[in-house]
């Protein structure tokens, strides 16, 4: 597997890639935005980590240019910018994932393995119960029927099809779907979850578990 990094920070870049060499990936590596864009489009790619703050062109405008040539290239944005309205930013910019610098090698060679196997799974498709999921076309299916959802709904069912049967937390949700580390005191998730109740046309499409936060049931009765 090859993954490009974007990042002007020699401490950052030389820390990054030897922790993903060390884990056993093929690393290319840019330092400005006009050259990771070059590197990403004209060469082979299977994930970009792309920080934000970048020489030459923002990332951001890199990652505007990946999704209009490769629209399901996996693209961890890796920044010191974590307000939320940065990490809402990059998410709905097309970005895959959103970690905040400092960050956790680990942690972030998890979210790595993750957005790999999701890109390579089975076209990318998810089935759960009576829903279906396409996570690189972003189409949504109930009962057979397709589903019109707002990138946000689909974000958060497409959580849901990741982890069938399983009670997600609300603080879960808003990391995976929204990029929140913690719950700002809003409630968010309620409403997401009602409103994707209401287009699934099943109330208990999404199941409320009590004290642990909410599940998609696979059919099978779990």
């Amino acid at each position: 597997m090859r993954i490009v990094v974007v990042e002007d920070e020699p401490a950052i870049a030389d820390f990054l890639v030897r922790g993903l060499e060390a884990a056993g990936y093929s690393v290319a590596l840019a330092t400005d935005g006009p050259s990771g864009e070059r590197l990403v489009l004209g060469g082979e790619a299977d994930l970009v980590v792309l920080d934000v703050m970048l020489p030459g062109k923002g990332g951001l405008e890199v990652l505007a240019s990946i999704r209009e040539v490769r629209p399901h290239l996996p693209v961890i944005i890796l920044s010191a910018k974590g307000e939320i309205e940065d990490r809402i930013a990059g998410l709905d910019s097309g970005a895959a994932d959103y970690v905040t610098k400092p960050f956790s090698v680990p942690e972030l060679l998890a979210r790595i393995r993750a957005h790999l196997r999701t890109g390579s799974a089975e076209g990318g498709r998810i089935r759960a119960g009576a829903v279906e999921v396409d996570l690189l076309s972003r189409r949504a299916w109930s009962g057979g029927a397709e589903v019109a959802l707002s990138p946000r709904e689909f974000s958060l069912l497409a959580c849901f099809a990741r982890h069938p049967g399983e009670a997600l937390s609300r603080e879960r949700l808003l990391a995976e779907a929204w990029g929140y580390e913690h719950d700002p005191g809003t409630n968010v998730v309620d409403v997401y979850v009602g409103y994707l109740r209401r287009k699934l046309g099943d109330p208990a499409a999404i199941e409320t578990v009590r004290s642990a936060g909410y599940r998609l049931p696979t059919g099978d009765g779990r």
